[in-house]
């Protein structure tokens, strides 16, 4: 299976900002769309970098409330990990989880496409287990 086929379950959405955007903004952008990351896009279409609720909370430990007037640039991720519609689900799972990565933006020439979460790798697969079993269970009472 590959990515294109979770983008083609759950949708292509991708929510970005700007670099300049202040991270209060990024808390409301968040909130606003109930996701967890967004993709920082200076032209809209390139992925500049990646910024998620973990960023904030672990920015706004070390260098306190300030960092909501701060951009997003002080606290994006701008060596992102990134993938195709053709890569497999199995291979970015196992991806995300050895660099523990949460997000990743699904790029097609340069240009942002979708984004895949964990949450989407792991509801993927318990789909796929659930029509194993069923598929077992089935062939077991014939």
């Amino acid at each position: 299976m590959r990515i294109s086929d979770v983008i083609r379950r759950k949708g292509n959405l991708v929510v970005t900002l700007r670099s300049d955007a202040t991270v209060l903004r990024l808390l409301e952008v968040l909130e606003q769309h109930h996701i967890g990351a967004v993709v920082v896009s200076d032209d809209g279409s390139s992925v500049t970098g990646i910024v998620s609720e973990r960023d904030v909370v672990r920015h706004l430990y070390t260098d306190g409330v300030g960092v909501l007037e701060e951009s997003v640039a002080m606290i994006m991720t701008s060596d992102v990990q990134t993938c195709t519609p053709d890569d497999g689900i199995e291979d970015l799972g196992r991806t995300m989880t050895e660099r523990r990565i949460r997000h990743v933006p699904v790029v097609v020439d340069g240009r942002v496409v979708a984004i895949v979460s964990i949450g989407d790798i792991v509801k993927w697969r318990m789909d796929e287990l659930q029509t194993e079993r069923d598929h077992l269970v089935g062939y077991i009472q014939q």
